[in-house]
């Protein structure tokens, strides 16, 4: 593999893996910004990844795939939402339970199923995520491949962001939802539905994560066999980059890149210290395992500068994570 086949290579995957991370932080994004805190995005995933891949297998359907993953993922929400905003629990352990739950169903699913149908037997579905071509812009060195051979998942991923980025900053309703993110007491005074946002925000973004969940299984799985989910962490890493990202999903396309970049790293970085030694030789004196933890250093590096910097603007919802009680309004 010549160089310039090499880069190519390393930042087409770095978009690949950041893609997951993407609808993970659109969906927590979007469920933040109505005040809740779901801490429940790994499970959330799990459960929308592994109902969305067994139907889309079973009908040999990406449409079907992607209709069930949102619906089971957004069940969760749904769950999460009766318990936080009607019952009033704790959002941070409900979270946590969601995440418990979901991780659990995805192993008693996966262990109930004789035998999940690789992609590779999948005619139709496989076709599906196939790479595109688009004339003139795909032969383009380097940036070609990388931004104009992607699985149509990587485009959809993108649109879905920049959608609910305009979504909150140009519309009533996206207005009205940061404003229950803010303050629900003032929201309430004029006329807001607050339960009816807060439970509609935090199923759509739910449903979105599952999404995450599901491109996983389809593009970032070899086998669904191991002691882990396929998510492996990525939905905690997507509430981490919420702060990141500053809880704007514009933002969140570049911010994902970067993770993205770690995964890669992971994967290529001894090809890259033999085509650049003088550079990048060093490279190879870093243990494999060092590159699979940098996702997740940087997660907590992420949690630990953003609680060091409270006195900074940011975009984090003012009410975050505090139950609304019309009695004290």
């Amino acid at each position: 593999m010549d160089n310039l086949s090499l880069i190519t290579n390393f930042l087409f995957f770095t978009v690949v893996y950041s893609i997951p991370l993407l609808y993970g932080t659109v969906g927590e994004i979007l469920t933040e910004k109505s005040g809740s805190l779901n801490l429940g995005v790994e499970g959330t995933m799990a459960v929308g990844g592994i109902f969305g891949y067994l139907v889309g297998a079973s009908a040999d359907s990406l449409f079907l795939g992607m209709v069930f993953a949102f619906v089971f993922a957004a069940l969760l929400g749904l769950l999460f939402s009766f318990l936080t905003v009607t019952m009033q629990a704790n959002q941070n352990v409900t979270g946590l339970t969601i995440t418990t739950f979901g991780t659990g169903l995805y192993f008693i699913v996966r262990q109930g199923v004789k035998e999940i149908t690789p992609l590779l037997r999948l005619t139709k579905m496989k076709a599906a995520v196939n790479s595109l071509y688009i004339k003139g812009l795909s032969d383009i060195p380097i940036i070609g491949k990388v931004l104009f051979q992607q699985n149509i998942l990587v485009y959809f991923g993108i649109f879905i962001a920049l959608i609910v980025w305009a979504y909150l900053k140009f519309t009533k309703s996206g207005l009205r939802l940061r404003s229950i993110g803010e303050n629900p007491a003032a929201a309430d005074a004029v006329g807001i539905n607050i339960n009816l946002y807060k439970y509609l925000h935090i199923i759509t973004g739910s449903g979105i994560m599952g999404w995450g969940g599901f491109y996983m299984c389809i593009l970032m799985s070899g086998d669904f066999a191991g002691s882990t989910t396929v998510i492996n962490g990525y939905g905690w890493i997507a509430i981490a980059l919420v702060i990141f990202v500053n809880w704007n999903t514009l933002t969140a396309v570049f911010g994902t890149f970067l993770f993205g970049l770690f995964r890669s790293l992971s994967i290529y970085n001894s090809g890259i210290a033999q085509a650049f030694p003088k550079v990048f030789g060093w490279l190879t004196a870093i243990p494999a395992q060092f590159y699979n933890m940098l996702p997740y250093a940087a997660t907590a590096l992420v949690i630990i500068l953003a609680s060091i910097n409270k006195r900074k603007k940011t975009g984090e919802p003012a009410a975050i994570g505090l139950n609304y009680y019309r009695e004290d309004r």
